[in-house]
Parts: C-alpha cells; sequence; structure tokens
C-alpha cells in the first residue's frame, strides 16, 4: 500500500487560483508543488492563494519555495495570500521571518506590489 505524504491541489475559478496542500511539504515533495506553482505564479492578473489548512509540516524547501513565491508576486505587484495555516507552521514562519508579512494570520500582497507590513522582502 502506497500512501501519499503530500498532496497538492488547484482550484481556478477565472480570477483566483487556490493551491490546497495536505500532508508534509519537505525536499521529496517540492518538485510537486514548484510544478503546480510555476504554472500559475506568472498570472499576475489572477490572485494566488495558497491553502495550508491540511498541511501537517513544512522543512525548509517549502518555506523556501514560498519565499520564492512571495518574491515574484510582489515584484510583479500579483496579490498573493496564504489562509489557513496550521499553529506549528505559523511558528515556523515567525522563526523565519515570513510571519513579517503576515496580517491577522495571513499573508497578504495586494496590487501595489508591497507586503502589507512596509519591509523588504529579503
Amino acid at each position: 500500500m502506497n500512501i501519499r505524504k503530500f498532496t497538492v491541489y488547484k482550484q481556478s475559478n477565472g480570477e483566483e487560483n487556490i493551491i490546497y496542500l495536505s500532508g508534509e511539504l519537505d525536499l521529496s515533495a517540492a518538485s510537486e508543488l514548484a510544478a503546480v506553482l510555476d504554472s500559475v505564479v506568472s498570472q499576475g492578473d489572477q490572485q494566488l492563494t495558497l491553502d495550508l489548512k491540511e498541511l501537517r509540516y513544512i522543512d525548509s524547501t517549502g518555506i523556501g519555495l514560498i519565499v520564492s513565491v512571495l518574491k515574484v508576486r510582489a515584484t510583479m505587484g500579483a496579490p498573493f495570500r496564504i489562509q489557513h495555516i496550521p499553529a506549528r507552521i505559523q511558528r515556523l514562519f515567525e522563526i523565519t521571518g515570513v510571519a513579517r508579512y503576515l496580517v491577522d494570520g495571513e499573508l497578504q500582497i495586494h496590487n501595489q506590489g508591497r507586503a502589507e507590513r512596509k519591509e523588504e522582502i529579503i
């Protein structure tokens, strides 16, 4: 029996791309997520949302992917957010500095191309 420890599902409605992550996002799963993100990250006219409600674990590779998307979307001035962040993962975001870009528990970049908190993106 082969149980997948990570799954990624994309839902698009023409105005927003929502990427649902579940399981464990680590080095072995990063390429699967990167492939899905590559297909939508440059669509600047659409909101990009990562939903982490079912994500149980993320390592530095996964955090790196999220930071890369954050940088690209900020440069493009394209909307990006992360929603439903589990407490354990929120704590990692605080430790790594990603939390600086979170507003009310969600990462938000608006069309002005800057993080809601006016800090430089690493």
